[in-house]
């Protein structure tokens, strides 16, 4: 249900916030892992007295798109989120349109409003790299704080297959994991860190005697083949792990081009190799099974056989091929300056 909008305070000297006299609409996933309705009430409430606020609570897959949709061609002048990372996607892709293929452009037509994300899911990896409190009621007082300040960024996103991503993707390993926990979601399992780890595990040693698939191609480089799986990435870190960050591609940020992290074995030693500096703060990433590079526009990659793909931790089926391209100064968010 959604809650009535409230008319905003107007400036005055002793209410610096009365600045940001927007509409806003505020979507909420009520099924996301960490939402509740005390923090969404809470939310709502303390957003009521900054901004114009409506309330719209997601029903279905790619709702969140639809709203976002809606609300851009509305000429909302921001857009909140309160839900995980695939509710965040489905809310840029809905603000932004469809990629156009090679392109660093969308087919959006008219102003996009600016988007703040009050985490909700299990990971909230994109809120996360923003700067932005995992805590849902952290997240809410610091989003008050920053509409206050004006605090602003523009940021850089990848696409592939005719949609955005925030933070990552990739084929193989980790779209497999993806794909597993979307299944226990469906059956009603929670989701964890822990499930997210045996799952990988079980995916791993699924496919270990599989012969590598993958070949990769990038900009000024000449092609890889042999490569098993690959992650492709939008920022860092590439995800957590409860509270500690893994860094596959640490030179990668918001304000660069894409990193690639593609691995060419599935033998237990390097492969445990690679995961321990990937779980070691600081860890330089050493490895001659491992192709890394950041910071380029383009990444294509084929497959001999249909292999999965993930975008922001969402299965997305499988494919084989698929070109990740970077388009830089994509979408403003309502984050901390610098990070």
């Amino acid at each position: 249900m959604a809650l009535a909008p409230r008319k905003p305070r107007t400036r005055s000297a002793s209410d610096p916030l009365g600045w940001y006299p927007v509409r806003a609409l505020l979507i909420v996933n009520p099924n996301a892992t960490s939402t509740t309705p005390a923090a969404r009430d809470l939310l709502a409430h303390a957003l009521s007295s900054r901004v114009r606020v409506t309330v719209a609570h997601t029903t279905h897959r790619d709702h969140a798109a639809e709203l976002a949709r809606q609300a851009r061609e509305d000429g909302m002048g921001l857009v909140i989120v309160h839900g995980g990372d695939g509710t965040v996607n489905e809310v840029i892709n809905g603000l932004l349109g469809v990629p156009l293929p090679t392109s660093m452009r969308s087919v959006t037509i008219g102003a996009i409003p600016p988007l703040a994300v009050v985490p909700g899911g299990s990971a909230n990896v994109f809120a996360r790299s923003l700067g932005i409190e995992a805590d849902p009621v952290a997240a809410t007082n610091q989003l008050i704080d920053l509409l206050a300040a004006r605090s602003r960024r523009t940021i850089g996103l990848g696409h592939c297959d005719n949609r955005w991503f925030t933070f990552n993707a990739g084929l193989g390993l980790d779209a497999d994991v993806c794909r597993a926990i979307d299944a226990g979601r469906k059956d009603g399992g929670p989701v964890s860190a822990t499930r997210y780890v045996r799952a990988a595990v079980s995916a791993f040693f699924r496919n270990k005697r599989h012969a590598p698939t993958l070949t990769v191609d990038i900009p000024d480089h000449d092609p890889v083949t042999g490569i098993h799986y690959a992650f492709v990435s939008n920022s860092s870190p590439w995800t957590y792990l409860n509270e500690r960050p893994v860094h596959t591609n640490p030179g990668t940020s918001f304000d660069t081009g894409l990193g690639l992290f593609a691995v060419s074995t599935t033998n237990v030693i390097p492969s445990l190799n690679i995961s321990r500096q990937l779980l070691t703060s600081g860890s330089k990433l050493k490895s001659r099974k491992l192709l890394r590079v950041d910071d380029t526009p383009r990444i294509r990659i084929t497959s001999s056989e249909p292999i999965g793909l993930q975008m922001d931790g969402d299965y997305l089926g499988m494919r084989t091929e698929a070109d990740f391209f970077a388009t830089p100064a994509a979408l403003e968010v309502i984050a901390p300056k610098q990070h």
